[in-house]
This record gives C-alpha cells, sequence and structure tokens, in this order.
C-alpha cells in the first residue's frame, strides 16, 4: 500500500503516471475494475460535495467497496490516537480518504500503517487530488503540459499550492501565481517547489496582474474563504479587490485557446462572474468531473500500484 499524502512525495514521472490514468479514465475506459475485492473508507470531518462524492463514485466504478464515515463516527473523537486508528483500520481497509481542518502531519500520522494507504483528500496546506484533476484536465484539453501557463489568480490556498507542486513536477508547465497581498502561498511551499523541480521549476508568485506576462493558456482561480476558515481581517474583501475574474479580466490575459478552471464550489459574482464560469472557455465543469478520474487515478496507484498503464 502507497500512500498519497503530498505530491511532494511523488517523482515526476509517478504524478505524469497518475495524470494520464485519469485522463483514460476520463474517457470512460475502467478496464478490468482493478479494485475488485479491495475496501475504501472515506473519512470527511468537514463538509464536501465533490471530493467526498466524486472518491465514492470513483472508488465503486473501479470495484472496491465502500464505507463511509462521518466526523464523530470514528473514535478519534473519544481519544483514541491517530495510530492506533490507523492500525485498526488496516485489519479492515485497504484504503483510507481523509478530508481534516489539519495540517499535513496528522495525515502522516493517520497513514502510519503499512497495511492502509492513506489519500489526502484536502489538508489546510494542500489538496494533492484537486492538482491532479487540474492536470488532467489540461491534458485532456491541450494534449501535453510542456510550454503551456497557468495563471492561478486569488488566495494562496491548499488549492494554489498543489498546483504549485504539480507544475513544479510537470516539466515545461509554467505557474503564475497571482495573489493579494498576505494571501500567498506560503515561502516553504515556493521553495520545496523549486527543490522538486530541480532548479528548473516555472512557478513563480506575484501580487499585481501588472506582473503578469500573458497570453496564458488557463485562468485559475476558486473561493476565496476557504474551507470556511475566517481571516484575520473582518474587511478582507477589500483586500481581494481587482482579483475578481470577470470578462475584462479574463480577455487581458487570454489568447484563442485560453480556457477558464475553477475548483469549485463558486461565490458567483465574488471571485468570478457568471458570464466566466458559465462561457464558453470554462472548463469548469469537466474539470469538476476530472475530480472523480484523479480519485480513481490515485486510488489505482495507492492499492493496485498501477506503475506501468498508461
Amino acid at each position: 500500500m502507497r500512500n498519497l499524502i503530498s505530491l511532494s512525495d511523488l517523482t515526476a514521472e509517478e504524478l505524469d503516471r497518475i495524470v494520464r490514468r485519469a485522463v483514460v479514465f476520463g474517457r470512460g475506459d475502467t478496464g478490468e475494475r482493478p479494485l475488485a475485492g479491495h475496501r475504501v473508507g472515506i473519512y470527511f470531518r468537514k463538509s464536501s460535495t465533490r471530493t467526498r462524492t466524486s472518491f465514492w463514485s470513483g472508488a465503486s466504478r473501479l470495484g472496491a467497496d465502500v464505507i463511509t464515515f462521518g466526523p464523530d463516527e470514528l473514535q478519534i473523537s473519544t481519544g483514541e490516537t491517530l495510530e492506533d486508528t490507523a492500525r485498526v483500520l488496516g485489519e479492515y481497509l485497504d484504503a483510507l480518504v481523509v478530508r481534516t481542518n489539519g495540517d499535513m502531519e496528522e495525515m502522516r500520522r493517520l497513514g502510519s500503517d503499512p497495511k492502509l494507504a492513506v489519500v489526502n483528500a484536502l489538508t489546510l496546506d494542500e489538496h494533492p487530488t484537486q492538482a491532479v484533476a487540474d492536470l488532467a484536465t489540461l491534458t485532456e484539453r491541450f494534449g501535453g503540459l510542456a510550454g503551456r501557463h497557468v495563471l492561478c489568480v486569488g488566495e494562496g490556498n491548499s488549492s494554489g499550492a498543489a498546483l504549485a507542486l504539480a507544475a513544479a513536477l510537470t516539466p515545461g508547465l509554467r505557474l503564475t501565481l497571482l495573489c493579494p497581498r498576505g494571501y500567498e502561498v506560503p515561502q516553504e511551499t515556493l521553495d520545496l517547489a523549486g527543490k522538486l523541480g530541480d532548479g528548473q521549476a516555472l512557478v513563480e508568485q506575484v501580487t499585481s496582474a501588472d506582473e503578469v506576462t500573458g497570453p496564458v493558456d488557463a485562468v485559475y482561480t476558486s473561493r476565496w474563504q476557504t474551507m470556511g476558515v475566517p481571516k484575520a481581517n473582518p474587511d478582507w474583501l477589500a483586500d481581494f479587490e481587482g482579483f475578481r475574474i470577470d470578462r475584462a479580466f479574463f480577455e487581458r490575459f487570454a489568447g484563442p485557446d485560453t480556457v477558464f478552471l475553477h475548483d469549485l464550489p463558486a461565490v458567483r459574482g465574488q471571485e468570478v462572474t457568471d458570464e466566466v464560469l458559465d462561457g464558453e472557455r470554462s472548463v469548469a465543469w469537466r474539470q469538476a468531473h476530472h475530480k472523480m478520474t484523479a480519485a480513481m487515478a490515485v486510488l489505482e496507484w495507492c492499492v493496485a500500484g498501477a506503475d506501468d498503464r498508461a
């Protein structure tokens, strides 16, 4: 069993294989149901529509039996240690998909049992399976990622952090993070991206749209109020003025084939207008579909050890 807790645990080749499998699954080809006979647990401590449902649906499509746990249904809530919980669940399950509001260390403690594959379905630090879905969407659209440029706009949240690591592991993919000052992707994440890319990562962060060189191949945003986590400044919305993706913003950086992405859910009228989200350039809904194919590809890699499948 293999964990996927952070993209930094993968090699560039492993990430590429997982992304390519997600694209294959996007064509409806599940092959021989590689998770038949396996059991997957889904443990979410916070609300979720897409990620929880996509993992349930994806695991089922691959043949796995699935059990779900609510926030108070494991005895972690009564004081059992994460390590003891993982040790017991490893006797019953092959994989555990986890969403918390905690940090990466908590996830790694859950991943301490060698019998149990743990998948990070979002922490405060990183959303690795979202980045797999993002790369699968772009790969499907453009055929390849080398030479492409993605502009990620808004708060430097867990999705932005994951995308930075994914871009660093994808040769030739350029990522510009445009974040309001004070809401950037943490510098330690950017430093890690630099190490993953062996000095060749094309990842930069800026705080003004004037610093962005266009045109870009994709404009990407996400909701500014991540997982309902409150911000220190009660007037934080003022800090995001000028970062909403409306038609004028999109066209400022768009070329003839530029697409719009959003990891959803969207707060319409806040980080994006209806015109852009529902427009002909938007692939946000296909991106949502690839959350399921990304879940399938990750579970296959963690549980079935599918290294050599295209």
